[in-house]
């Protein structure tokens, strides 16, 4: 691929930066499972038949399938939310409790590509009562990312959609599979933790557990995460390599200093 597509959601952690990377690694195959898909940059700049993208966050994949069934629509009535009067504070709470009240899904993926353009460095973070909660970015003019939607759409019509626990993508696996798992990453350091892109968080024993189902996985599996010593211990028996990544979670630019990004690879098991 020359040219690269971004993703049309602000994502903190987003892969576009990343993609050649992994893409440089993945293994053959005719279908890309990704488990924890986020914004989609890996889907977005990889060549696959066909895809099985999957998030725990149901707003996320809501959004997804609406985009895929009906993108022209769903463009004409985003794009409403992006007028100069939307760009404001009291405005924006008003629709972020809009869209924590609310039960109608199409709605509520209007209001999740608003709240992630509008609100604060592209976080999704929620409570622990499932409410949207992130504050005001306080943006000039926020973007309306319309060819990206486009872009997406269009690439959607080869991928599948589901919203399941990570471990159930592990279940029914086909030869020919590729698995790509970016979790919620082990935190550098207790004030880094953030591991709530849904209403549940991502533990030590959860990062555990994706390594086991990897290492047995029957077909190729690799994953991303924060270069430490549990980590090391976790992908030991992986094909593993680390690059130098700039992070942009922090809310303080003087803060956003490189750190160490792990790739580990198990490879499918060798056929009789």
């Amino acid at each position: 691929m020359n040219k690269k597509n971004r993703a049309f959601l602000k994502w903190a952690g987003g892969k576009f930066a990343l993609t050649e990377q992994i893409n440089h690694r993945l293994p053959k195959g005719k279908r890309l499972i990704e488990p924890f898909v986020g914004a989609g940059s890996v889907f977005l700049n990889s060549d696959f038949d066909h895809y099985l993208l999957n998030d725990i966050n149901p707003d996320l994949i809501e959004m997804y399938k609406i985009i895929k069934r009906k993108p022209k629509q769903f463009i004409v009535d985003a794009k409403h939310y992006f007028q100069d009067k939307y760009n404001d504070e009291d405005v924006y709470y008003k629709l972020r409790k809009e869209f924590n009240d609310c039960t109608d899904l199409y709605q509520r993926s209007l209001l999740f590509l608003y709240m992630n353009r509008h609100g604060y460095n592209g976080l999704c973070r929620y409570n622990k009562s499932g409410g949207f909660n992130v504050p005001f970015g306080r943006y000039k003019k926020p973007y309306f990312p319309e060819k990206e939607l486009l872009h997406f759409a269009e690439k959607a019509k080869n991928a599948t959609f589901t919203c399941k626990p990570y471990q159930k993508l592990f279940q029914y696996l086909r030869d020919d599979d590729v698995i790509y798992c970016d979790p919620p990453y082990v935190p550098l350091s207790k004030s880094a933790a953030f591991t709530c892109y849904s209403s549940a968080g991502f533990s030590l024993d959860e990062q555990a557990n994706l390594a086991k189902l990897a290492k047995e996985s029957k077909c190729a599996v690799l994953l991303s995460n924060h270069d430490t010593s549990f980590t090391q211990e976790l992908y030991r028996d992986a094909v593993c390599d680390k690059v130098q990544v700039s992070r942009t979670i922090s809310s303080k630019s003087a803060t956003r200093q490189p750190v160490g990004e792990l790739f580990a690879l198990f490879a499918a098991p060798q056929k009789p």
